[in-house]
């Protein structure tokens, strides 16, 4: 998601928008506990980097066609053959530095899955911490990374706060879902606080 969009915006214009709308709603800030819709997350967001979150979207199901369904060892096999499939696709946003790290970084998952059982406990090993320390662990780990697309990652899947306003209806709906930012003293680690 660029920068200047805000939860106090986004949460006003997403509603009912045809792309925003199912995402907001159903989606942005939900606890997330599968590998493949984690990374397909991953993916997007950093395929947002310089792109507007709408644009992501509307090519967002190219995307999961693309990448097989985000299969994750299918995605780290991927050669040189499958690199220029993927930059001839006019469906997807064909940037080489993206689709190389999309590929490298799904080899660096399947790594993961062996040293800790999951990408999701990966990160849970990791949580809670702030966004600089967590920008850290991630530039350390994977490629084209940066503090946006942490947070947004973070934050879309449930370990960052900061997707909805306290008003707005899904807002509760995510606390009910019990995202790991939640969690006790969590928050205060997240801050800095502790």
């Amino acid at each position: 998601m660029a920068a200047p969009v805000t939860a106090s915006t986004y949460c006003e214009n997403a509603p009912e928008h045809p792309f925003h709308g199912p995402y907001h709603d159903h989606e942005y800030g939900f606890p997330v506990s599968d590998d493949q819709v984690l990374f397909e997350r991953f993916v997007l967001e950093i395929n947002q980097a310089g792109l507007s979150w709408l644009t992501v979207l509307k090519k967002r199901e190219a995307f999961r066609k693309a990448f097989e369904d985000y299969d994750i060892a299918r995605i780290a096999a991927y050669d040189d053959e499958n690199r220029a499939r993927l930059l001839a696709n006019a469906g997807i946003i064909r940037n080489r530095l993206k689709v190389n790290a999309v590929i490298h970084n799904a080899g660096v998952v399947m790594g993961l899955k062996e040293t800790h059982g999951s990408f999701i406990k990966w990160l849970d090993a990791h949580h809670p911490q702030p966004l600089p320390a967590w920008v850290k662990l991630f530039k350390r780990t994977f490629r084209f990374t940066g503090p946006e697309i942490v947070n947004e990652l973070l934050m879309s899947c449930g370990y960052l706060p900061g997707c909805h306003r306290d008003d707005c209806p899904v807002q509760s709906r995510v606390l009910a879902a019990k995202p790991r930012w939640a969690d006790t003293g969590a928050l205060e680690i997240i801050h800095g606080d502790a």
